[in-house]
């Protein structure tokens, strides 16, 4: 009788751990939603277009659908713009820029995630990284149609302007 009065104190225990722990995630997800829609000026929202350099400035609710996507596709190995799998190679504009062919801007992002390759360019790495033709291999990536990728990329360029150096810089500094 105490062994069985003990594992249901343990179960208690955890589940009311489990529920704390998700109440206080969906609150900062809802003060964070609304403090991310009245603090984020249109020049930081305003990132590179295509290698012509003209300029898209996406709309706070495009930036959130990005960060929507980023976190369920892409932030397991991208956390804060670093990268798990390879720390050289992380999600900040001067790597981006210096990849071949440059990936810092929002068509060149949406090219690599439909098609990846490695940092110079030379091979393919859609049977190791998401991609939407392999998306076989990755079904998170079945259903990102290119306004979903262009979110994606918006958010992944615009956050050096909204957080700093905290994007990408290695260990997060949040």
């Amino acid at each position: 009788m105490n062994t069985m009065i003990h594992i249901l104190k343990s179960i208690l225990t955890k589940a009311l751990s489990i529920y704390v722990c998700l109440t206080i995630a969906m609150l900062t997800f809802f003060v964070m939603k609304s403090a991310i829609a009245g603090e984020i000026d249109p020049a930081s929202r305003t990132v590179s277009l295509n290698e012509a350099r003209e300029q898209v400035t996406f709309s706070t609710r495009q930036l959130m659908q990005g960060q929507r996507k980023f976190n369920g596709s892409c932030a397991q190995c991208h956390v804060d713009g670093a990268s798990k799998t390879n720390p050289d190679v992380d999600l900040g504009l001067e790597t981006l820029a210096n990849a071949t062919p440059a990936r810092d801007s929002v068509e060149a992002i949406v090219d690599y995630m439909h098609d990846p390759t490695t940092y110079d360019g030379l091979r393919s790495l859609a049977e190791l990284h998401p991609s939407t033709i392999r998306a076989d291999l990755f079904p998170r990536m079945r259903d990102l149609n290119d306004d979903d990728l262009s979110a994606i990329a918006g958010y992944i360029l615009a956050q050096p302007n909204i957080i700093g150096d905290q994007w990408a810089g290695g260990k997060p500094k949040r």
